[in-house]
């Protein structure tokens, strides 16, 4: 809130498939990041990146106090999409439709060397209008790239309305399982403990890259925010902050 921008919404629909990877799944950490027998992770709906920034400072990567103070402030780092230039940040992303072309880059370049690690990106639904998403799931099916898992954060919502209004995504478990990929449907993409175990899933499928469905919440979290299609690029006001604040804490209590 206080750097004046943000898209709160697409961050909570996204935040626990984040912490799933980087907590539970990915072998990345700020000891190994410039191991090239590291996971890689590309977040190619950048502008969920205040979420990957929480989840950085949380893992060890980047300062939180830091983060705070300078986010979208003028000549700072912390931008509005992933920056490179930073600690734990693969790549610069946010012009949608890249981060699964370069995925796929990455994980043959990691099998072609020999490598046993593993790429993982994590795309918005309504990135899927993109033509180069397509052509990334055509590439990953012809290589067999076993070592690739992508994420469909399916919120079902962008910045221009519902999804199915804009680009319809109605069949779309079949429409990426024709172009060969394993696919995986959490019915709640929201909660860490399925998307653990679609991640493990995906760790066992050989010979074929996977691809995990996450049927979320746009600004999970709070009655303010969720399945409103405002909230995408909307900063919250002082009144809406506070009562996120309180369903967020109230929230977080009734998991334990």
């Amino acid at each position: 809130m206080a750097g004046g921008g943000g898209h709160i919404g697409g961050d909570m629909s996204v935040m626990e498939t984040l912490v799933a990877l980087y907590f539970r799944e990915m072998n990345i950490s700020p000891e190994n990041q410039n191991d090239p027998d590291r996971d890689y992770f590309i977040l190619s709906k950048g502008h969920s990146v205040e979420a990957y920034y929480a989840v950085l400072c949380a893992k060890g990567f980047l300062d939180l106090g830091d983060v705070k103070k300078r986010f979208s402030k003028f000549g700072s780092p912390y931008i509005g999409h992933p920056n490179n230039k930073l600690a734990g940040m693969e790549m610069n992303s946010g012009s949608l439709g890249h981060g699964l072309p370069v995925a796929v880059g990455l994980a043959l370049g990691n099998r072609m060397s020999g490598r046993t690690n593993r790429t993982y990106v994590v795309m918005g639904d309504g990135e899927l209008a993109e033509g180069s998403v397509w052509e990334g799931f055509m590439s990953g099916h012809m290589y067999g790239l076993d070592n690739l898992c992508a994420v469909i954060d399916r919120n079902h919502l962008q910045i221009s309305g519902n999804t199915e209004d804009v680009m319809a995504q109605e069949v779309l478990k079949d429409r990426v399982k024709s172009f060969g990929w394993h696919v995986i449907c959490p019915e709640d993409g929201n909660d860490v403990d399925q998307m653990i175990a679609a991640f493990e899933e995906a760790k066992q499928t050989k010979g074929q890259p996977t691809c995990i469905i996450a049927n979320t919440v746009k600004g999970k979290g709070s009655p303010v925010m969720e399945n409103k299609a405002s909230w995408h690029h909307h900063v919250p006001t002082p009144e809406e902050y506070d009562e996120i604040v309180k369903d967020l804490d109230a929230h977080l209590a009734a998991l334990g």
